[in-house]
């Protein structure tokens, strides 16, 4: 930009001033954009350059008692740049030498509509955010102009954008420029921060976005709408995350951020994207064998993971037999999952959160996407239905699996069948500034055969309604409430007999209450209260087909309700030092209609001990649970580059996964707390250091956490799960301990980018039930199921043009516990099996490799249809990794076996559209 100076009048009443305040300075390789700080600081003018050009320029310079066009020359004394000092306006103009200064006014100057003035942005009320987005060179005046002493600070707030269609965008980081001050905007892209009045500079990131620099002048507390274009960068900026120093500066350890440009980025099952497949070569996250959704974080089982979307609570992430996930990733703005320092709005589980948000909808045009490929086609639509004010966006998949199971030569295979398909909406209206609404709709459903009469089916229906207040720029809340169900079928022999149907639902329904009040930079509350009812059906056996004579068996209902009150405080001592503490109080409530038995105490369960029974009436509490959980993390910044953090919570769970296998199956139980099956109860403490190196080009992290937990279920052997009257005979209660170190490094810019990270993790059981019976281990403790204590994990991605990447992924962990038989002897004419201790053995080490290659369609800006290829293979070395070894009799001989779910490499091939 070009400055043209055309006041004669000021130009003449300026050059032969000389300034009388004084500057004071002692600077070495100071960046010239600190020195404009203090100068304003200590001069009370303003500076206005071109933005890019000279803000990085050294500074080494000491003066004492100057002034301030002295100080200038000093500066500006290698002849590059000048500068014109305005005496009237306090205002400093700086400038290369190319740019000529006119000492006249232009032609026709006073003439109407063509006044030539540099214009300046309206001022702000405070009241209504900007609905236009601005130019970095603009100067936005926030607040009702004074032209009294600028003294004190102001509040400014606002939301960050993406110009393209309107989203918010989530965990954008706004700092003023110099300093370290800064925030981080919430879910919905809104962000407020505390600033000392006068001229300021804030610079905006986020990832995936170009960032932007507003210039402000502030007089008073206001608003601000800042939006910001998609980043196409060149081949040596190609960014990951460009949140800078993101994970040096945030309060949370053990925070994994995705976003959905990442996880599409890497190598995935059969085509489809896969937002837990991504998560699973995170440090710390890992799963217990091939095509399995469910995930372990940190030696917790997959029921101790609280999964969201959109608020809403998944409790069977997967389709298909776990090779896909549940959520469509044309839909997802990004995932965040919370490995430790769990914020206190979150509980109801012991290990971790994965919370996933869906985009709100373009609010500007309509647009859409759609995918097809091998097994699987999808296809998403948004736009505006209000402009500007209501937007909907609205996505769906379904697969067509049975043609390539019908052309495999294995007869079993033929005869069966898998297919599913989800739909999900979200509907988001703005009524103002200060007021939105959004609704979320989600459905799911699989339907699958194995080789004979045996059906299965298992889905999601999930509806959430969020409304959002802001107060003021200081204090905001929502309001959340939802209902949520899954369910699932087993039937078989319809046409015979013994034609039956088994069934299993849970209900929730759930509601939140939530205020964040940010009084100035230093602290950041948030409180809030939330309810969930429980209503359970753990099973019920009943015929199927009009020659069916099978018998009707139910286990009884269950209801519960579980609530909490949490208060948390963030603060920031100083540059250096962070505090984040909280507390959530948690209870929950098993209640009637029930039947409670009594049973001897010091006993075993069973039902020679039974004493008597009490009938509980319906709403009236069988057994009460309640008790504090807390939070904590503490950030110290070492220098800009570097920060370590400690970090502890304490978690508690009332609802349990009674289930026979080590991954998530559909025929799992959801069981809550009652008499006899206590809450599950747990704390972790964590230790961590970050460091970024070469102008945080690689991004490094290590960490080190052991965690307790009390109450977390285990059987007894040869328990019986399903259909089960009285599961608290069965159930045994154990205590487990879980410790490991995690190590990642992060390569986020260039051509070849993406991240390495290992992990050393162990997670052992012990039997602590007095009156279960028979000692498990002889009362040690014992490896649990999903115990891996080796992964390494590469994911690498290569940018050779604009069009063409590859990705290449390799995963290697130690295979999980098992049971074997160590001996055989002979009874009654047949060999028998004696087993070795619980989980003393392993299933040989996992590995893999994919690799993939995505080809986009050209780049013309003005062009409607984008499209793009996915080509890659699955697996590609075709190793066959044991899922599990298994022992079986034939003919009176005991025989080994090992199953692998995929024993070759796959190849797959995928179109995508958008529009």
């Amino acid at each position: 930009m070009k400055f043209i100076f055309t006041i004669t009048l000021l130009l003449f009443s300026t050059w032969g001033w000389s300034q009388s305040g004084q500057i004071n300075c002692d600077y070495n390789n100071t960046p010239f954009v600190k020195v404009v700080t203090d100068f304003e600081t200590q001069s009370g003018f303003r500076f206005f350059y071109q933005p890019g050009t000279i803000d990085s320029i050294p500074v080494t310079l000491k003066l004492q008692g100057s002034t301030l066009e002295k100080a200038l020359d000093k500066i500006f004394e290698n002849g590059y740049y000048q500068f014109f000092i305005d005496k009237d306006a306090k205002r400093v103009y700086i400038l290369d030498r190319k740019t000529a200064i006119t000492t006249s006014l232009p032609k026709n100057y006073f003439t109407t509509g063509t006044n030539k003035q540099v214009p300046t942005e309206p001022s702000s009320s405070g009241e209504e955010a900007k609905k236009e987005a601005v130019s970095e060179n603009k100067l936005i005046e926030i607040g009702s102009k004074t032209s009294g002493p600028l003294t004190g600070t102001a509040i400014v707030a606002g939301y960050v954008r993406d110009f393209k269609n309107g989203e918010g965008l989530s965990a954008a980081a706004v700092f003023v420029e110099g300093t370290n001050t800064g925030v981080i905007t919430d879910g919905n892209g809104y962000f407020s921060i505390t600033l000392p009045k006068g001229r300021k500079v804030l610079l905006i990131s986020s990832t995936g976005m170009k960032s932007g620099r507003r210039e402000l002048m502030i007089y008073g507390d206001g608003k601000l709408v800042i939006e910001l274009k998609e980043d196409v960068p060149t081949l040596k900026t190609v960014v990951v995350v460009a949140e800078k120093n993101s994970n040096v500066r945030r309060m949370q350890m053990g925070l994994e951020r995705l976003s959905i440009k990442t996880i599409k980025q890497s190598p995935a099952l059969l085509g489809e994207p896969d937002v837990l497949r991504v998560l699973l070569t995170l440090p710390g996250v890992t799963s217990v064998g091939e095509a399995s959704t469910g995930f372990n974080v940190r030696g917790g089982s997959t029921d101790q993971n609280l999964v969201l979307f959109n608020e809403a609570t998944i409790y069977n992430p997967s389709h298909v037999f776990g090779f896909f996930s549940a959520f469509n990733p044309d839909v997802l703005k990004n995932a965040e999952l919370y490995k430790s320092s769990i914020p206190e709005r979150f509980g109801s589980r012991l290990s971790s959160v994965l919370d996933i948000t869906t985009r709100d909808g373009n609010t500007k045009r309509w647009s859409g996407s759609a995918g097809i490929g091998l097994l699987t086609s999808k296809i998403s639509l948004e736009g505006p239905i209000l402009s500007d004010k209501t937007s909907v966006l609205m996505g769906a998949r379904t697969t067509y699996s049975n043609w390539i199971l019908k052309r495999l030569p294995n007869e079993t295979y033929k005869r069966s069948s898998a297919s599913f398909y989800d739909a999900n909406i979200t509907l988001t209206h703005n009524f103002n500034s200060k007021n939105s609404l959004q609704l979320t709709g989600y459905i799911s459903d699989d339907g699958f055969r194995l080789g004979n009469d045996t059906t299965y089916n298992y889905g999601n229906k999930n509806a959430v309604l969020k409304y959002k207040h802001i107060f003021n720029n200081k204090l905001s809340s929502s309001f959340t409430a939802g209902i949520d169900q899954y369910y699932y079928k087993v039937a078989g022999d319809e046409k015979s007999v013994n034609g039956y149907q088994l069934s299993f639902g849970l209900t929730q329904q759930h509601a939140r209450l939530e205020f964040v009040y940010t009084p100035n930079n230093k602290h950041q509350f948030n409180w809030g209260a939330q309810v969930i009812q429980y209503a359970i059906q753990p099973g019920k056996f009943e015929a199927k087909g009009d020659e069916s004579l099978v018998v009707t068996q139910k286990v009884a209902d269950e209801q519960g309700r579980e609530w909490a009150v949490y208060l948390g405080d963030k603060i920031n001592v100083s540059d250096k030092i962070s505090i984040q503490g909280g507390i959530r109080f948690s209870g929950f409530a098993n209640l009637g209609p029930k039947t409670v038995f009594n049973y001897v105490p010091g006993l075993p369960r069973d039902e020679s001990t039974i004493v008597d029974s009490v009938l509980y009436r319906k709403n009236k509490p069988t057994q009460t649970y309640a008790g504090p959980e807390f939070r904590f993390a503490f950030r110290y910044t070492i220098d800009e580059n570097s920060s370590i953090k400690l970090g502890y919570n304490s978690l508690r769970q009332y609802l349990h996964l009674l289930t026979n296998t080590t991954a998530i199956s559909p025929t799992d139980i959801w069981k809550l707390s009652d008499p006899y099956i206590k809450p599950q109860t747990g704390d972790q403490v964590s230790f961590g250091f970050y460091r970024n190196l070469k102008n945080n080009m690689y991004e490094t992290s290590f960490e080190i956490y052991y965690k307790r937990m009390n109450n977390f279920l285990d059987y007894k052997s040869g328990a019986q799960i399903v259909l089960n009257q009285h599961i608290e005979r069965d159930i045994i209660n154990t205590k487990g301990i879980a410790y490991g170190a995690e190590f990642m490094i992060k390569k986020t810019t260039g051509k070849l980018n993406g991240w390495i990270s290992y992990t050393y993790s162990r997670v052992k059981q012990k039997m602590d039930d007095p009156i279960a019976g028979q000692q498990i281990n002889k009362g040690q403790y014992y490896p649990a199921n999903f115990d891996k204590p080796h992964a390494f994990n590469a994911i690498t991605n290569y940018k050779f043009t604009h069009r063409f990447s590859m990705s290449l992924n390799v995963q290697y962990s130690t295979g999980r516990p098992i049971t074997l038989p160590i001996a055989v002897f002979n009874l009654a004419g047949s060999q028998r099996v004696f087993y070795s201790e619980r989980n003393q053995y392993r299933i040989p080490n996992y590995f893999r490799a994919d690799f993939s290659l995505n080809i986009d369609g050209n780049h013309k800006v003005k062009q409607r249809f984008h499209n793009s290829w996915a080509l890659g293979l699955y697996n590609m070395t075709g190793r066959k990794n044991p899922y599990s070894i298994y022992f079986i009799e034939d003919n009176g001989v005991i025989k080994g076996y090992k199953l692998s779910v995929i024993g070759t490499a796959i190849p797959y091939i995928t179109f995508n559209i958008r529009f």
